[in-house]
């Protein structure tokens, strides 16, 4: 049943889209994106976030990607970088277009109580089994994507160009964007001449978006920290060296370094997210092991807080009586740098966007957080690629309403709680995507 009604949507949109160039307005791409989402995509939305797979393991995501992207009518090659997927939608001369989604879950065990929330446990690359959430909207950039391919499979008299779609794996770990440039991205399918991806954005209301014109994400480092100790009887310390002591005064060194050693205007952030040590009340353990998280917005002031951080922990180390040859080892990496949009591109299609949804929908962007985007790979300095990166609003109206008149707040990304309205921040997407393609690549 699902099939023949999609059958029929997907007939009468293509005649909607294909009678006339004058249709394909924001009003008549909205109507397509509505009928699309309830024919299609709210079940496939469903599907992606019951099945959520863990970065660099998303192998039955990157699979049903593929399946729907040929279905669409767009050439398709898997196994790029890994499980990353890409789409070749190829519609005479014109510019080439980079749309990304990224594909991958997070560790977290959902607590939702959605009706379709995840049981999922998957055993990691690490070997350890996690439930696994998709706890950051990544299922919302999955299906928007699939949406926005079957529409401009229907478009084709609109625009002319080619529209490539990267499927990305483990955006999450940082390490999908440059891995999928590592196995040959450019020089396989082409430099683009622009590169767009969308993030859905919790406490967003729903059919809103933004857009910086310059930094819309900031960099972002993992940095390992592993303190050496001399294990013995916790009732004799005076025999080793206490590796929890040393790697507890580290985390206290280390918040000197926003409020001490950075310029004041200059924000970054340094978190300990996981202290991990010992196995017994007794016993004075050989290690204690530290994960952090390093954000900045600025790449020599990212550079200066990892020193600062590498300094911190050796003399720290030798402070509390390690030896030269077992002093704390800092490892950085994977990371990726501040995401930084084209401006004149972001002006371009922040008017785009304007004129697609109303002038008071393109909220202004504020930089409410240091998230960090490995889409920053693909429109560095280097690369030459002009990059827009946007906000798309998650939130209904019901549950920004609640929470300012004192209801819960709205869950934030990473969430165990975390949930968005999907067709709401689905059909956003889709027509801000479609709305750029057909700026950027106007039929000839």
């Amino acid at each position: 049943m699902v099939s023949f009604r999609c059958s029929l949507v997907s007939t009468a949109l293509a005649s909607l889209l294909a009678a006339s160039p004058a249709l394909a307005g924001p009003a008549e791409v909205e109507a397509a994106a509505a009928a699309e989402y309830v024919a299609h995509l709210e079940e496939l939305f469903v599907h992606f976030h019951r099945n959520p797979e863990l970065s660099f393991l998303e192998t039955q995501t990157a699979a049903r990607m593929a399946e729907e992207l040929r279905a669409a009518g767009v050439e398709v090659t898997e196994g790029v970088g890994g499980t990353g997927v890409v789409g070749m939608l190829r519609n005479g001369d014109g510019p080439l277009i980079l749309l990304r989604a990224d594909m991958d879950g997070l560790p977290v065990q959902e607590a939702s109580g959605l009706p379709y929330a995840s049981e999922v446990v998957q055993t990691g690359t690490d070997g350890v089994d996690y439930h696994v959430m998709h706890a950051c909207g990544h299922d919302v950039h999955i299906t928007s994507m699939v949406g926005t391919a079957r529409l401009l499979a229907n478009m084709r008299d609109q625009w002319s160009g080619t529209v490539m779609f990267i499927v990305q794996p483990a955006e999450e770990r940082l390490g999908g964007a440059p891995a999928m440039l590592a196995d040959g991205l450019w020089d396989r399918f082409g430099k683009p001449d622009y590169a767009l991806a969308f993030h859905v954005a919790s406490g967003m209301p729903i059919g809103t978006v933004s857009a910086s014109e310059d930094i819309q994400a900031s960099s972002s480092d993992n940095v390992d920290i592993m303190v050496p100790g001399i294990g013995t009887h916790g009732a004799s310390p005076h025999l080793g060296r206490d590796p929890v002591l040393i790697a507890s005064q580290i985390v206290v060194a280390l918040q000197a370094i926003d409020s001490r050693e950075i310029m004041p205007l200059s924000p970054v952030v340094v978190t300990v997210g996981a202290f991990h040590a010992g196995t017994k009340h007794n016993i004075i353990s050989d290690r204690a092991d530290l994960q952090l998280t390093v954000r900045s917005n600025d790449d020599a002031v990212r550079q200066q807080t990892i020193a600062a951080i590498e300094r911190i922990a050796l003399n720290i180390g030798r402070a509390g009586g390690l030896p030269e040859d077992k002093l704390p080892v800092v490892t950085v990496g994977p990371g990726t740098p501040v995401t930084r949009n084209d401006p004149a591109l972001a002006r371009r299609l922040n008017a785009v966007m304007a004129r697609t949804f109303g002038a008071d929908a393109v909220l202004p962007f504020a930089q409410t957080n240091m998230a960090g985007e490995d889409f920053a790979y693909f429109v560095t300095p280097d690369q030459g690629v002009p990059g827009y990166y946007f906000s798309v609003g998650g939130a209904s109206p019901e549950v920004m309403a609640a929470a300012r008149n004192g209801g819960p707040t709205v869950p934030g990304h990473h969430s165990p709680l975390f949930k968005v309205d999907p067709r709401g921040s689905i059909t956003t997407g889709t027509e801000a995507m479609i709305a750029a393609v057909l700026d950027l690549a106007p039929a000839r």
